[in-house]
């Protein structure tokens, strides 16, 4: 049970989003810029930088649901399938450091991602998206929002989101 009432179950944001729609509105325009617009990323790439943060977060419900969104848009069925370029390992790493602290980010870790083939567009969405993140999983955790440890549990509402994009969630 969350820490407040938000009369409704539904499980991590999805409850907070249904308790507080002001605040869901920005939240979700923000997931949807950053994890389905245009991009050089692709939306598999995006969710799993999103799925890596959660999970180095422990946040069960954001690990586990942008894990299985990344799978769905990767065409995997288990994220250790995935194929990881040497650009995408590089961003996932300046990724985990911003997860920690966005001071732990060095100028050679970027200096690595270019020399990977990453463009500063997607150095800055990394960081972006693994900034937000930590918002997003301190704000589900942080209210004791109710979720599945079962990933297979996150399958139809991922295979929604994809399709359908965050703005539509709910």
């Amino acid at each position: 049970m969350a820490h407040i009432e938000l009369g409704n179950d539904e499980p991590g944001i999805r409850g907070l989003m249904r308790y507080r729609p002001l605040t869901a509105g920005p939240l979700s325009d923000l997931a949807e810029t950053l994890l389905r617009a245009d991009n050089s990323l692709t939306r598999g790439e995006r969710e799993l930088i999103a799925a890596t943060v959660s999970r180095g977060n422990e946040c069960t419900f954001c690990g586990n649901f942008h894990a299985t969104i990344a799978a769905v848009e990767l065409g995997v069925e288990d994220l250790t399938e995935a194929p990881r370029t040497p650009k995408l390992t590089a961003l996932l790493a300046i990724a985990d450091k911003v997860r920690v602290s966005g001071q732990k980010v060095l100028a050679e870790d970027v200096a690595a991602a270019r020399e990977a083939g990453a463009t500063d567009e997607e150095i800055h969405d990394t960081v972006l998206i693994a900034a937000a993140f930590c918002i997003y999983n301190r704000y589900v955790d942080g209210l004791g929002t109710w979720a599945s440890p079962t990933q297979a549990d996150y399958l139809p509402s991922a295979q929604h989101v994809s399709v359908v994009g965050y703005q539509n969630v709910g």
